[in-house]
């Protein structure tokens, strides 16, 4: 199983699940670890198992129901793979974060010193309702006591969209560039990007992976429809 990690010298576990290592078949081969996608359950129970002993963690991620909304919850208040939301923290050692992906964007967050995490799932829908602000606004720390990572995503190269998703994404960042007279092409890594540092924090990385342009390493629900999801997952240190 291959992990990326977040390049942090921060006391937390933090990374981001490929597709190698796991025992789903199909489209979904191997690492599948959404739920709700039409693999077999138990192969997705068994990796999510997997995933959890590799990257240390000390109990099940905290899955959201995710709906592409601007919705932020603590992990307290999460009942896996029910709760609706699209972005989730928690100031508890231990707890683990997680956000599902398969193209649209994960944005990991952590306080420098330690006291609380975000995952936070941003695809179009959710930058322009805003579910990066609204997820700062929750934590108990300001921006400029974060740093941010955003994972593996769609790259601006494979992801041209129609007039109207231009329009929306264009109305709130400058971020978004046309490719041609013709195509459109939106950067959604670096439109997280700059809403993050916009909005103050202390440093932000970007991974700069395209998970369409990837399929031996990366899901994408743009290039194959039917597809697995990798997990973005991030837990205070205990």
């Amino acid at each position: 199983m291959a992990l990326i990690h977040p390049d942090w010298a921060l006391p937390v576990r933090a990374g981001f699940s490929a597709r190698e290592g796991g025992v789903s078949q199909g489209p979904y081969a191997s690492l599948n670890l959404g739920i709700h996608v039409g693999d077999d359950p138990q192969a997705v129970i068994a990796n999510r198992a997997r995933l959890a002993a590799m990257a240390g963690l000390i109990e099940a991620p905290r899955w959201l129901s995710q709906v592409h909304g601007h919705q932020v919850v603590h992990a307290n208040q999460v009942v896996s793979d029910q709760t609706q939301a699209d972005a989730v923290w928690s100031d508890q050692p231990g707890v683990v974060c997680a956000v599902l992906v398969a193209d649209c964007v994960p944005v990991l967050l952590a306080a420098v010193d330690g006291s609380c995490v975000a995952a936070v799932h941003a695809g179009w829908r959710g930058l322009v309702s805003g579910v990066i602000e609204q997820t700062l606004a929750a934590l108990p720390v300001s921006a400029g006591q974060l740093h941010a990572w955003i994972g593996p995503c769609i790259g601006k190269a494979a992801y041209e969209v129609g007039p109207e998703v231009w329009q929306a994404v264009a109305g709130v960042s400058a971020a978004s560039e046309t490719a041609s007279a013709e195509k459109r092409h939106i950067d959604l890594s670096l439109i997280a990007a700059r809403r993050l540092q916009q909005a103050g924090i202390a440093q932000v990385q970007q991974a700069h992976a395209c998970t369409a342009s990837n399929p031996q390493q990366f899901f994408s629900y743009r290039r194959d429809g039917a597809t697995g999801r990798s997990a973005a997952y991030i837990a205070i240190d205990l």
